[in-house]
């Protein structure tokens, strides 16, 4: 038996496996010799969708990092974060997979995702995940 919500969804839910690395640039980081850095990035536009309504998630996530060689060329991540616009996930996956995305592309000495996601009936999430390498 099919459930009533999956008669009004118009558009097909896309598996988190669409989503590629390939399309993240890692540009080097000249002054790794010099000092480190700390690099703080966020996209208050994110959406996905609800895996098991279909219906929009929206939120901001925030990017913090130490790097260690590599830095990631923005609008790179910028089309990375876009494949995840049809892509049914929840909260804590999104979180984790963007974060175990990150760190095998730019292999950082430190990195925090954190999602910050929009009110949904009333209750509103926060979800961190924290990768510490060489830090």
């Amino acid at each position: 038996m099919t459930p009533t919500f999956e008669k009004h969804i118009k558009y097909n839910i896309e598996s988190p496996d669409i989503v590629k690395t390939d399309v993240l640039t890692p540009i080097e980081y000249q002054y790794r010799s010099r000092r480190d850095v700390d690099i703080v990035i966020r996209q208050p536009e994110y959406t996905s969708v609800c895996p098991m309504t279909g219906l929009p998630d929206m939120g901001c996530i925030t990017i913090k990092y130490r790097p260690d060689e590599k830095i990631v060329e923005l609008k790179s991540l910028k089309f990375y974060l876009l494949q995840y616009r049809n892509v049914g996930i929840f909260y804590e996956h999104v979180v984790n997979r963007i974060l175990d995305d990150l760190v095998a592309v730019l292999a950082p000495k430190f990195m925090e995702v954190t999602g910050d996601f929009t009110a949904r009936g009333g209750i509103t999430a926060r979800v961190a995940a924290v990768f510490e390498g060489n830090t």
